[in-house]
């Protein structure tokens, strides 16, 4: 017989505003405990000297973390001239020198390397696994750890600012399973000068900003009290970067019933609708469907490109589905859509 997990049954995101010295699993552990949840987990990892958003997942939020770990995520971070570590930050050892150092406008041009769709090889103290063990494991037992590169979308790598010759300040939105400590080794190599981050804070990660977090001595302080759960956010707001789709009761039943997807139909009299495209197990059926206005996501960031300001539509009786597949953000699964919307609605 299963054990009975202990807790409360609680569901919904609790944002926090992550401090430096400590790890992410560890902020979840002090979140549960705070809360008494049943159950909590994190939608993205951060180091742990980073700062800013860690999404912590309540209950039945857990099931909508893959929707925020595949979102755009902006970063704030500086780079270090002069010096690679073997960690690619300030807390490793110092393994090259450099006495070159870069201007701006070659910080600027050496950027653009870094923009759209690129490989990138993790750190080698990182939680990237090889042959069943972590990267970061190997690493520190004097292992000589070769990772493959791996492919990210960069929506944008700016230059913000310049405090001296020896660092800057650089902003970077991207896609799931970028590291930061690699844009720096990798822009120190590109610039002949070496490079290595020393601070770094997410921004944002999906709907959820830093600037909305709570601190986690505010969560220590108001634990086991009443008053913490007025933090939680509804469990939809996790969902908010996805777009929507407005339809009849009677397209919204079909849609439920048959496990379609719709497409774009232009050819009635009545304007745009959306016809439903039959999937091998379905039977052919109309959807009827009408789309809903679009509008820009309330929470693009002032730095984001117009790739992601997203179409956002809102689907009778469903909390999201997705019409547009995009390669970069990983939503082009109707069938997961469908059933996560499905379960949202059963509860």
């Amino acid at each position: 017989m299963a054990r009975k997990r202990k807790g409360r049954d609680i569901s919904g995101w609790l944002v926090v505003d992550k401090p430096a010295g400590i790890t992410s699993t560890s902020v979840v552990n002090k979140v549960r405990w705070a809360l008494q949840a049943k159950k909590a987990g994190h939608a993205g990892t951060l180091d742990p000297e980073a700062t800013g958003v860690l999404a912590v997942a309540l209950g039945e939020a857990t099931k909508t973390v893959p929707y925020i770990t595949d979102a755009l995520k902006a970063y704030r971070f500086e780079v270090r001239f002069g010096a690679s570590t073997n960690t690619d930050d300030a807390e490793g050892e110092v393994i090259a020198t450099s006495e070159t150092r870069p201007t701006d406008d070659e910080i600027k041009e050496a950027l653009h390397r870094f923009a759209g769709d690129i490989m990138q090889v993790p750190p080698k103290f990182s939680a990237v696994k090889v042959d069943g063990e972590r990267a970061y494991k190997l690493a520190r037992d004097g292992e000589d750890v070769t990772l493959a590169a791996r492919p990210l979308w960069v929506d944008e790598l700016l230059l913000a600012e310049r405090p001296n010759a020896d660092s800057a300040v650089l902003e970077m939105v991207c896609g799931k399973g970028g590291y930061v400590r690699a844009i720096a080794r990798d822009l120190g190599d590109a610039l002949g000068c070496k490079g290595h981050v020393t601070w770094l804070r997410r921004v944002w990660s999906g709907p959820f900003e830093a600037e909305e977090g709570i601190t986690l001595d505010k969560v220590e302080a108001l634990a086991h009290d009443p008053s913490l759960d007025a933090h939680i956010l509804p469990l939809e707001v996790g969902l908010t970067d996805l777009p929507e789709l407005r339809c009849t009761p009677e397209g919204a039943a079909k849609l439920r019933n048959g496990s379609i997807r719709a497409t774009p139909n232009t050819a009635t009299n009545a304007g745009p609708r959306w016809r439903a495209a039959r999937w091998p197990w379905a039977s052919t059926r109309q959807a009827s469907c009408t789309p809903a206005a679009s509008l820009p996501r309330p929470n693009d960031h002032p730095h984001a490109s117009e790739r992601r300001r997203r179409i956002h539509r809102s689907l009778f009786a469903l909390r999201a589905v997705s019409l547009l597949a995009d390669a970069h953000l990983g939503r082009c699964c109707w069938p997961r859509a469908f059933y996560h919307a499905e379960s949202l609605d059963r509860d």
